[in-house]
């Protein structure tokens, strides 16, 4: 399906971020509301959302904004129309007879709901146009959560749903389950009620909301929100109405009862208490505290730690082991997962059939929508099904999956969605892993915290690179990040002991092996965070593949450095095409401003040939395809800097002084990045200067100041 002009239909909450989410990623987005006025202001409010809707500002500003009631002819152009207006059926329905006669045959149809019947819906457009209405289900925000959920209706053409299926996960970057057309779907139908079980156990226990999300989040593989954090970031008004709409709906399903309202949300209701978006649901920040309501007196209260140490000693087991184990306690958690996990479970096996097409389509909208580690089928497997109570055979066993008629199947591969842990590895090393990818090709994958560079690393990957076989490869990481940049420690004892020779030898040796990449075929594959000597060993290489929502930059004047790896001469040479943009680029270095990759590359510190992978999940498939084709890295040659460049990073730097986004002593450390952008006239003595004045600022109090804090507190010291 080849489709690159999308319109979507209504600018509330939803229909703005799944346009924003269709800009970031490079498709022609048109954005329709009611009137001018109505698609202005909510278009201007979507500007302003935290965590931001939009990539770049400039990605905001290629959306094309339009009225129904003036531009309703902008429909004829689309190849998608994707409505996401309010969720009534009336509303939904007076519009589709509005817009079917505009819909092109080529174009596709959805409406985006988070429950409604599609088949119904569907009923009001022409039979041409009925066959190729889908339903979608972001989650939001769209941009960040990668679940799609896509709904035939007994309409839809079995084609129209896999071009639409094909074409979302691989142009829209989401990874999607197709869900069957019941009241919420799977993630609604179940999720929410999983949502209010965690509410009425911990009434009926009379259990802290603090004590209970931290037994449901990273103790059961969630998010840190547990359940009453998640349960603001909703909104008590959104839960409230998916519940009650689901109990008009199924009055038959024998545990509904489960969504009726619990007594501490509608107490918070009544009086507009409804989570983040208001300011306070169960919890209330005031100033620098947070604020915990307490279930059994309706009343706000410092929040207080709210782990068991019955659980932190289980924490480090595997997730089945810990549960299983936990489900055996004597105390208040034991009794809590007892009364609400084995009902979850239980609900899951009832459900399954009705609303999903197999336990992994269950599973993988809990994990993809909702965090979770293991989705219940899975999470039942890794329990055991006996310590539950359950019986039963597996759900799944050696790579295939029990279906519905009671027969283990295989599920076709999806290798476009391998993660790097998926791959065999070949050899083990102190700091890192070789893996094989196939093909030939080999990755090189981090193993220090954080992928932390350390002297010992840059030795072993020195070495590696030395065997001349070792031409083309990989460079990722086993961590959640790619690098959170050189091990800070190193240099805090260094200076410590007063070893400057020691201190010199890593930059150097870090420097050293940077050249060794840029001469091999190499394609950094980063994620999370690519920060100071992470972003300079990928700068080395060929190509940096990058997750769109890592976090890349050089912050080392944080901790009161300036990039001594190379990191400081290459942002110098990849910008040199005029003084302006080298001004640029050295107040970015000096503020140590960091930034998605889209944002990197318009500060100069990704460059021109380097990628963002939009889908989250097909980092390592599009690394390696562009691995396959890659040449070595042809770095600029030095040119010295023409004009007043040194006059024009100065007037910048005493600008920030004065709006105070600097300090004096930021200003100290303009000036030794100036005086490699400005001052050098060959890379060789930028290479030399960066390292000099790397090593000037390590026996300056304030940077001593700044990398204690960071080591000790793991927060940057504004001195």
């Amino acid at each position: 399906m080849k489709a690159n002009r999308v319109c979507v239909i209504g600018a509330g909450t939803m229909g703005s971020g799944i346009a924003a989410h269709l800009a970031n990623i490079g498709f022609e987005v048109t954005l329709l509301d009611l009137t001018k006025q109505s698609i202005e202001e909510a278009f201007s409010r979507s500007k302003q959302v935290k965590p931001p809707h939009f990539m770049t500002t400039e990605r905001a500003q290629s959306i094309r904004l339009g009225s129904l009631a003036d531009n309703l002819d902008w429909i004829t152009e689309a190849d998608w129309v994707c409505e996401a207006i309010i969720e009534r059926p009336d509303a939904k329905a007076e519009l589709f007879k509005t817009i079917a006669p505009l819909i092109s045959e080529r174009a596709m149809i959805s409406t985006n709901t988070s429950g409604l019947e599609i088949s119904m819906l569907g009923e009001h457009f022409p039979e041409e146009i009925r066959r190729k209405f889908l339903g979608t289900h972001f989650f939001n925000p769209p941009r960040y959560l990668k679940l799609l959920e896509l709904i035939p209706t007994t309409y839809s053409d079995p084609k129209a749903v896999e071009a639409m299926t094909k074409f979302l996960e691989q142009r829209v970057a989401r990874r999607v389950v197709v869900a069957k057309d019941t009241p919420g779907f799977i993630a609604n139908r179940y999720g929410m009620w999983s949502m209010f079980q965690a509410i009425h156990v911990a009434e009926k226990l009379r259990i802290p909301i603090e004590q209970v999300d931290f037994i449901t989040g990273p103790f059961l593989g969630r998010p840190r929100s547990g359940s009453f954090r998640l349960n603001d970031l909703v909104g008590l008004d959104i839960m409230q109405d998916i519940a009650t709409n689901l109990i008009q709906r199924r009055p038959g399903d024998p545990f509904i009862e489960g969504l009726k309202t619990p007594k501490s949300m509608a107490f918070l209701a009544e009086r507009g208490w409804i989570g983040e978006k208001t300011g306070q649901g169960y919890y209330r920040r005031e100033g620098k505290e947070l604020l915990a309501f307490d279930l059994e007196t309706n009343a706000y209260r410092l929040r207080r730690d709210g782990g068991f140490e019955s659980l932190k000693a289980l924490e480090k087991l595997p997730l089945g082991e810990r549960i299983g184990k936990a489900l055996e306690l004597k105390d208040e958690a034991g009794e809590f997962l007892r009364h609400y996990l084995l009902p979850i479970m239980k609900y899951a096996d009832y459900l399954k059939e009705e609303i999903s097409h197999s336990v992994r389509d269950f599973d993988r909208v809990m994990m993809w929508g909702f965090g979770w580690e293991a989705g219940p089928f899975a999470m039942m497997d890794a329990i055991g099904h006996e310590k539950l109570g359950m019986g039963g055979k597996a759900f799944y066993s050696e790579g295939k999956i029990l279906d519905f008629s009671g027969k283990y199947v295989k599920p076709e591969p999806e290798p476009e969605f391998a993660t790097i842990k998926d791959f065999p590895i070949l050899s083990t090393h102190e700091n890192f892993l070789i893996r094989d990818l196939g093909d030939g090709i080999k990755a090189v994958s981090l193993t220090t915290k954080m992928g932390v560079i350390t002297p010992a690393l840059v030795t072993e990957l020195t070495k590696l690179l030395k065997d001349p076989l070792f031409d083309r490869f990989m460079l990722t990481s086993e961590a959640r990040s790619f690098s959170a940049g050189f091990d800070l420690k190193f240099f805090l004892e260094r200076i410590e002991k007063h070893d400057v020779e020691g201190i010199e030898q890593a930059l150097i040796d870090l420097q050293k092996l940077g050249e060794m990449l840029e001469q091999r075929k190499v394609v950094a594959a980063v994620f999370g965070h690519c920060l100071g000597a992470g972003l300079e060993l990928a700068f080395s290489c060929s190509m940096i593949a990058a997750h769109p929502e890592t976090t890349i930059g050089f912050p080392e004047t944080r901790v009161g450095l300036i990039p001594g790896g190379r990191g400081t001469t290459l942002a110098r040479v990849y910008n040199q095409a005029s003084a302006k943009r080298l001004t640029d680029v050295c107040l970015t270095l000096a503020e140590g401003t960091t930034g998605n990759p889209d944002q990197a590359r318009t500060m100069g510190i990704l460059r021109s040939r380097d990628v963002t992978v939009y889908h989250p999940d097909r980092l390592i498939y599009d690394a390696k395809k562009l691995l396959k084709v890659v040449m070595p890295a042809v770095r600029p040659a030095w040119k010295p800097s023409e004009g007043p460049l040194q006059g024009m990073i100065d007037r910048e730097l005493k600008a920030k002084l004065a709006d105070d986004t600097l300090t004096e002593y930021d200003l100290v450390l303009g000036e030794k990045l100036k005086s490699v952008f400005a001052r050098c006239i060959t890379y060789e003595e930028a290479l030399a200067k960066e390292r000099s004045e790397f090593l000037d600022l390590c026996w300056r109090a304030h940077t001593q100041g700044r990398i204690k804090a960071m080591v000790e507190n793991g927060k940057p010291l504004r001195n």
